[in-house]
Formats: structure tokens, C-alpha cells, sequence
């Protein structure tokens, strides 16, 4: 899918996505064809941080995709389970009617939200409707039990279990929170299992992966302009669209 940073991004901030009274924002191209591949990208683990993925949402969103970031908490008494399924099941009702491919749509995380989203397409039964056509995980962690099923991705590859569709991966090479090896292992337990699976290591950070900083004071990932974390979320909106666009990973070298 072609690129085009010019592109107009139209916004819809704090729609209502399910019965916990949650909220997403909405980023899609002003001007472009409907409907649009969807993206359902979830922040990490910050309570209610879905501001944090607004420059890579916009920027995604120029590529010509539908991109909904819902909020959910990592506090919660099931770890953030429940908000995490509400915000799918609105992606897979309403994105057909918000302009978007209502058919099938990218399952994207950043962080916690990485494991979280590879959880599903290992683990399909736990909720309700279609795999996603494609996984797409950003500096995660794959051996921690995922927020969506409570198993480690890792061991449900290893017991067996397999995504049955594509996943792309990206991982800084200088994340000091999480190690790009855990990409690197998920990478190499996907292909052994079989899999689809594409990855790219940009030269950035945990923050920049997302085109954002970590502010200490605010204690909380902004934006930046910094070159490395520009070009890493450009990357990473490409391989966003990359995944909305076909069903088959581009096979990128470990």
C-alpha cells in the first residue's frame, strides 16, 4: 500500500467502545477510498494511555488505514483482559461502519499490547469471531502471560499452538526496558513452528519504536521529532499497512 505523508488524517477522540465505558480514538485518511484496511492497536502497559500511540496512529492512519487505539487498564482485576476484548469485538462490529473494513481488520500492540494481541490468534477460542488477517508486535515481551488469555505466548508455541496468520514484528536494537531478543526468540519459535512471520530491528528505542520519548517527569512516552524515533515510527506505520494490505509476511531477515 502506498505511502503519502501529505495525506489529511481526520480524528475522532474518546468514542465509547464497550460496556466498561471505555474509550478509543479514531485516525483515518480524509480523502481516502472506503472502506479502509483497520488496525486495532493497543497501547502498553500505562493505565489508559492511548495518547501515547498518536503520532504512530496519525502516521499509520496516512498509509491509508483505518487505525482505532483504545484505552484499557493494566490495573485492573483481570489484568486489563476484559477492556482488551471489548475494544476487539467493537473492531470487528463497527469498523465497517466507521469507514473501515468491517471484514477483517490487523490486531497491533506496543509493549504489553504486543503479547496481548499474539495471545488471540494463538488462542482464538477466547473470543468470539474471525482470527485478525495479521499480527503485528512492537518491542514486546512473549515469554509473560498475555493480558488477553493469560498464557505466555512462548509456551503456547512451544506446546503446539500455532497464529494461522501472518506476524510482523519490530523491536528496537537499543530498548533498555525490553530486550529485542525477546522478538528475536519469537521470531525464530514462529518459524520453527511454521509460521508467517516478518521482522524488522530499527535503530532506536523502547519510546521511539512509537515515535515518542520517555519523559521522566511526566512519567509517560511524548512525542518527538528525533530522527531515530521518526524514521522507526514510519517503519513501523509501513509495516502496519504492510499487514493490512496482504496476508503474507515479506519474510525480513533476523
Amino acid at each position: 500500500m502506498a505511502s503519502d505523508m501529505n495525506t489529511a488524517v481526520e480524528t475522532e477522540r474518546g468514542l465509547v467502545y464497550g460496556p466498561s465505558g471505555k474509550r478509543l480514538d479514531l485516525y483515518r485518511p480524509a480523502a481516502a477510498p472506503r472502506p479502509t484496511p483497520t488496525v486495532l492497536l493497543w497501547h502498553g502497559v500505562g493505565p489508559d494511555e492511548r495518547d501515547v500511540l498518536a503520532p504512530l496512529a496519525r502516521t499509520a492512519a496516512s498509509h491509508g488505514l483505518l487505525v482505532l487505539v483504545p484505552d484499557w487498564r493494566s490495573d485492573a482485576p483481570d489484568g486489563g483482559r476484559a477492556q482488551l476484548l471489548e475494544s476487539l469485538t467493537f473492531a470487528r462490529k463497527e469498523a465497517g461502519g466507521l469507514g473501515g473494513d468491517g471484514e477483517s481488520f490487523v490486531l497491533a500492540g506496543w509493549s504489553a499490547g504486543a503479547g496481548a494481541a499474539l495471545g488471540v490468534v494463538l488462542r482464538p477460542e477466547t473470543t468470539d469471531g474471525p482470527r485478525p488477517r495479521a499480527v503485528v508486535g512492537v518491542a514486546g515481551r512473549y515469554d509473560l502471560p498475555a493480558r488477553t488469555t493469560g498464557a505466555a505466548p512462548l509456551s503456547d508455541l512451544t506446546a503446539g499452538l500455532a497464529p494461522a496468520v501472518p506476524v510482523h514484528l519490530v523491536h528496537g536494537s537499543r530498548d533498555v526496558a525490553v530486550d529485542a531478543r525477546h522478538t528475536r526468540d519469537l521470531a525464530e519459535a514462529l518459524r520453527a513452528a511454521g509460521g508467517t512471520v516478518a521482522l524488522d530491528i530499527p535503530d532506536t528505542d523502547h519510546a521511539g519504536v512509537i515515535m515518542t520519548e520517555y519523559d521522566p517527569a511526566a512519567n509517560r512516552c511524548v512525542p518527538t521529532t528525533t530522527g531515530h524515533a521518526v524514521r522507526a515510527g514510519r517503519l513501523v506505520a509501513g509495516v502496519l499497512a504492510e499487514a493490512g494490505g496482504d496476508t503474507h509476511g515479506s519474510g525480513h531477515s533476523l
